[in-house]
């Protein structure tokens, strides 16, 4: 089984309480572990695309990550826009969590599925869209082409993670869906999306890639079923 769960926001110095966002913020942590634990088994896979904790060290983050590394299954890791914590792979790898994978122009396979990533970026039709939005947008558009390529064998089924939306504000795709249609992705899940924003969500099928949000509030912080039964 292939589960899915973005936008953690793990806070172990409990200084970031998530309720600004609504009463189904609280403890939200507690909620997450109790329903994962009741769903995911050790042989299963879970996307995590991205704020993952608040910390801003990653010296800072290991209470938060040694807590996900505990739960049951394999984890594969990509980058949100609050992951300030996040550092070079060998850096975050030294710290030696034993189910955790983290996506940085890599990818992963998974029983012939390749599982591929990257933060993304705001759509270039946001308010405020400006010229350093553009050096990152294009720079996150080249690292999920390298993550893409990064695959080394022939599988059956391309999931891409990205922590942004790939949608213009018109709902319509953008650059990252038009990349992922090039290089034959089948999945894509991304999160980032809370409260209000769940408006801006866009799921189903689009250019032949099933899209799945899975911002943690918006699934009940309970893990979603992507690939199973």
């Amino acid at each position: 089984m292939i589960y899915g769960i973005g936008d953690l926001h793990f806070d172990y110095s409990k200084s970031k309480p998530m309720d600004i966002f609504g009463d189904n913020w609280v403890e939200h942590e507690e909620q997450i572990i109790n329903n994962w634990k009741d769903i995911v088994k050790d042989e299963d896979l879970v996307l995590i695309p991205g704020d993952i904790s608040w910390a801003l060290k990653l010296n800072e983050a290991y209470d938060d990550l040694k807590r996900v590394d505990k739960l049951p299954g394999k984890k594969i890791l990509s980058k949100g826009n609050h992951d300030y914590w996040w550092q070079s792979l060998k850096k975050i790898n030294d710290l030696g969590l034993k189910s955790l994978y983290f996506i940085q122009n890599t990818s992963y396979i998974y029983d012939n599925i390749s599982i591929s990533g990257t933060r993304g970026w705001s759509s270039r039709d946001s308010n405020d869209f400006d010229e350093s939005d553009e050096k990152v947008f294009r720079r996150e558009l080249l690292r999920l082409e390298m993550s893409l390529n990064n695959i080394k064998e022939e599988v059956d089924t391309k999931i891409v993670m990205l922590h942004y939306p790939p949608f213009n504000n018109n709902r319509e795709p953008n650059e990252f869906v038009e990349l992922m249609k090039e290089q034959d992705v089948d999945i894509c899940v991304y999160g980032h999306l809370h409260a209000e924003g769940h408006k801006h969500i866009v799921e189903g099928n689009m250019s032949d890639i099933d899209f799945y949000c899975i911002s943690s509030d918006y699934i009940k912080f309970i893990p979603k079923l992507i690939i199973g039964e």
